[in-house]
């Protein structure tokens, strides 16, 4: 098989995994290492050793490399496909398999680690029909959210790859839009206006009390470019960030908003955020609310976190005609068309 997507399928199966980030980036980085190289010049640096003493190519990696060019899946992928088989929640089955795209990941334009090529064929491997791409907005410095400017240069990005994917996969233009304090959205509204999708999701000041919050939320869910509420609570209950506890704002007015507004609300499947927690899901549903399973993607094994969703609504018994990401592209475009 071809060494490089060897390499780069081998990261994908580690992120999947939650495995170290050096690890995942030796492969990742000796991909790029000879991704400009033709299979015949690769299999010569191979043969004469320059391959195995190029700075970046490690033990393993040259391995993968070798058994690629030797026609053979390498040993090392192999095993991590085996595991890849297994899925990361059980009894998700029924309804992850309904499950047809995903409405919320980020590149490495803000603060993901891949390209946004990357994140597409990670997409594309695991069978989505359609992946939002949804960087950060600029008020979130800190993850390198896009500017007005950077965000239609992104455009231009995505309608590139779409122009060249086949037709099976539609990457869809869209941000994740920071909640301001007063309920606004830190994107000019001329510039939603080209968007596919728009996630709105509070990032600051999460400890504002809950009358606060409340009014911030609900000025989010009328706007009229909002489609999804993400992470609603801003809880982490595990990883490396650590814990925090969950916003407080009334739940019961904010999901009547969003049933109000067609604004569906975010199972968030990353592990360490499990988010809204499972009596909100439950009381979202009781509000009439509609939901977007969505992985929170950083990188393209993570795509995958889809499963830990999806055993979560069924869990509490999200029905899947109630799940947008459920939902064949074109109704979910009408649906997400402009409003108002």
């Amino acid at each position: 098989m071809d060494a490089v997507d060897a390499l780069n399928e081998i990261a994908f199966w580690l992120e999947r995994g939650l495995a170290p980030s050096f690890k995942i980036q030796a492969f990742r980085k000796a991909a790029g290492i000879i991704a400009g190289l033709g299979t015949s010049e690769l299999a010569a640096r191979a043969r004469d050793g320059r391959l195995k003493r190029t700075k970046g190519i490690g033990d393993r990696t040259f391995q993968v490399i070798s058994e690629a060019l030797a026609g053979d899946v390498p040993e090392y992928l192999s095993g991590l496909r085996s595991l890849g088989a297994e899925p990361l929640a059980p009894g998700t089955r029924t309804l992850l398999a309904a499950l047809r795209g995903d409405l919320h990941a980020h590149s490495n334009w803000s603060d993901g680690g891949s390209t946004i090529e990357a994140m597409a064929a990670g997409a594309k491997l695991l069978g989505r029909e359609y992946l939002a791409l949804t960087d950060h907005s600029p008020n979130l410095k800190i993850a390198n959210g896009l500017s007005a400017e950077r965000l239609l240069e992104q455009l231009d990005v995505v309608a590139g790859i779409n122009a060249n994917n086949g037709g099976d996969f539609r990457l869809l233009r869209g941000i994740e839009a920071d909640i301001l304090e007063d309920g606004t959205l830190d994107q000019a509204p001329e510039v939603l206006d080209r968007l596919d999708i728009v996630v709105a999701s509070v990032h600051s000041k999460l400890r504002a009390d809950k009358p606060t919050m409340t009014r911030r939320m609900l000025g989010a869910i009328a706007d009229r470019h909002t489609n999804v509420l993400g992470h609603c609570t801003g809880r982490l209950v595990q990883g490396n960030r650590g814990t925090r506890p969950p916003s407080d704002f009334n739940a019961k007015e904010v999901f009547a908003a969003c049933a109000e507004h067609n604004v569906a609300v975010e199972i968030n499947a990353r592990p360490e955020r499990q988010d809204p927690p499972g009596a909100l899901i439950e009381l979202a549903l009781d509000a009439g609310c509609l939901f977007s399973i969505n992985s929170d993607a950083h990188a393209p094994g993570q795509l995958d976190f889809l499963q830990y969703g999806a055993e979560r609504a069924e869990r509490h018994g999200v029905p899947a005609e109630r799940i947008i990401t459920s939902w064949p592209l074109d109704r979910l475009l009408e649906w997400a068309g402009p409003r108002g």
